[in-house]
């Protein structure tokens, strides 16, 4: 499979994010997300567009015949977040620390079109993005049923914080952490 991987700042992300949003409406155009307000194609713009935004914001975009066929993006972690703050004690005192300084890089979202599933691109994207960090460590959350992703951040390493919720009207995600790297 004939790939090319880009690294997008926030700048040059802003100029792809059409693109971003229609592979995100393709990866969420199944079942139990159709017709849950919280994984609508509108909610997500509005969220993408609000993380661009974010301090130290970054996506790493895999082409492949002149279209985006998977992504990751994120940003660093804002050690006053609420999803973070909510694990309260759940979080190693050391992790605080580290998150505090600034040195926390917050995977926020990883998708691969579904005809490209399951042959590793999304463990190198994963990848791609996190060598490029100055950040230490990476955190992530994952909707606690979202099977294989949930399984492949358990295999690459990420260890179990705690369960929290973005907002009152999304799933439970399963809060995880990559120790330094």
């Amino acid at each position: 499979m004939e790939l090319e991987l880009q690294r997008h700042d926030a700048k040059s992300a802003k100029r792809i994010v059409s693109e971003l949003v229609d592979v995100y409406a393709t990866v969420y155009n199944v079942p139990p997300y159709i017709g849950d307000a919280f994984f609508s194609v509108d909610s997500f713009r509005t969220r993408l567009e609000a993380a661009v935004e974010t301090e130290g914001f970054e996506t790493v975009t895999a082409w492949r015949k002149g279209r985006i066929v998977g992504y990751v993006h994120g940003a660093t972690l804002p050690p006053d977040k609420p999803w973070w703050i909510s694990l309260g004690n759940l979080r190693p005192r050391g992790l605080c620390d580290v998150a505090d300084s600034g040195g926390v890089f917050w995977l926020r979202e990883l998708m691969v079109l579904p005809e490209l599933q399951n042959h590793g691109l999304g463990r190198q994207i994963h990848d791609t993005v996190i060598a490029g960090r100055s950040e230490s460590v990476t955190a992530l959350t994952c909707i606690v049923d979202n099977e294989p992703a949930h399984g492949a951040y358990l295999r690459w390493g990420y260890t179990f914080l705690g369960q929290i919720k973005h907002a009152p009207e999304s799933p439970v995600y399963d809060a995880m952490y990559l120790p330094s790297h």
